[in-house]
C-alpha cells in the first residue's frame, strides 16, 4: 500500500512532462497559436507554462515539495484548462476539459495528502 501514492504520482506527473515537451517541440506553433488566440506576452506565457509543467512534474516524480508542486500545477491548469478548453463555446473541448478537471481533483488531493510514504518528502 506504501507505493500506491507513489505510482498515482507518476500517472499523474507523465501528462505534465508530456506536455512540456510537446509545447517545447512545437514552440513557435504553439506561441502562434497563442497570438492568434489574442493572449498577452505569450512568450512569456508560454515559457512560464513549460517551467511550471516541468517544475511541477519533477516535484511529484520525486516526492519532493509535492504540495507545492500541485499548487504550481494548479496554478498553470486551472487558466489552461479555462481558456484553452472552453466547451461552452466549441464542443469539441468538453472531454479536454473534463480530463483537465479530473487532474485538477488529484491535484488538489495532493495538496492534502502530500506525497506519501515512498517519497523524498517522507524522509
Amino acid at each position: 500500500m506504501d507505493y500506491l501514492p507513489l505510482f498515482g504520482r507518476i500517472c499523474l506527473c507523465l501528462i505534465f512532462f508530456q506536455g512540456a515537451w510537446g509545447n517545447f517541440s512545437t514552440f513557435s506553433e504553439t506561441q502562434a497559436g497563442m497570438v492568434e488566440m489574442g493572449l498577452p506576452i505569450p512568450t512569456v506565457l508560454l515559457v512560464g507554462n513549460i517551467i511550471f509543467q516541468l517544475v511541477g512534474a519533477i516535484s511529484l516524480l520525486l516526492g519532493f515539495k509535492v504540495k507545492w508542486g500541485a499548487v504550481i500545477l494548479l496554478i498553470f491548469l486551472i487558466p489552461t484548462t479555462i481558456i484553452f478548453h472552453d466547451f461552452w463555446v466549441n464542443p469539441d473541448e468538453r472531454i479536454a476539459f473534463f480530463k483537465n478537471l479530473g487532474l485538477i481533483g488529484g491535484l488538489l488531493l495532493l495538496t492534502y495528502t502530500g506525497a506519501g510514504a515512498v517519497s523524498i518528502d517522507s524522509k
